[in-house]
């Protein structure tokens, strides 16, 4: 005659499988660690997030790209947690870059948000800070295909912040973004409007 299963074994079976069903799958854990702009608590393995690829933004004309791609710095953040800009030809030449990384993965920026302009003559993104710092501010940064430069939105509205990842365009080339009313006033924000064609007309020349 079989013996009856003593109670607390039973009991002890129950919660084991009921915690087997609530974990993630290995796969679903390893690709939280490679996404999402998040500081770990513990280091990734040196060869995790080899298979993150970059986002890329086609122009609407179809002509140029920009991709976004993640640089991993720190092992103790996700490997987007810095950003780097290229922009390149549909044909695959690359017209300029931008990277946007610090040495130790704490001090550079990731992109927030990125879209072309409606005529295909601007890519613009806003960026947030890798370590946390200022976060009220979100830089936002334009490349210009016309001028194959990349400019700061701050440069074209007098120096002032932008205070939102948000932005839209409200023509071909009219960006919308977020600053503030009076300097340093963090909780009263307006939206500014800019002619980027003419922006960039106006910009003092790189030097570089």
């Amino acid at each position: 005659m079989r013996a009856e299963t003593p109670l607390s074994k039973l009991l002890l079976l129950s919660i084991l499988s009921m915690s087997a069903a609530t974990l993630p799958p290995v796969s679903a854990v390893a690709e939280l660690a490679c996404s999402g702009h998040k500081l770990l608590r513990n280091p990734r393995p040196e060869s995790s997030c080899s298979n993150v690829k970059p986002a890329i933004y086609a122009s609407p004309d179809g002509a140029l790209r920009a991709l976004v791609f993640p640089v991993d710095v720190s092992l103790y953040a996700t490997p987007d947690m810095e950003s780097r800009i290229v922009i390149r030809t549909a044909k695959g030449d690359t017209l300029t870059s931008k990277e946007y990384s610090s040495p130790r993965g704490t001090n550079g920026y990731y992109v927030v948000d990125a879209k072309w302009s409606p005529d295909s003559q601007f890519f613009v993104y806003s960026m947030a800070s890798s370590g946390g710092h200022s976060p009220w501010s979100f830089p936002m940064m334009v490349y210009s295909r016309q001028k194959n430069r990349i400019a700061g939105v701050s440069d074209m509205i007098e120096g002032k912040p932008t205070l939102s990842a948000d932005f839209h365009f409200a023509g071909p080339h009219t960006l919308v973004a977020t600053t503030w009313k009076q300097q340093g006033s963090l909780d009263d924000k307006v939206p500014v409007t800019i002619d980027l064609e003419d922006a960039f007309v106006k910009l003092v020349p790189a030097s570089d």
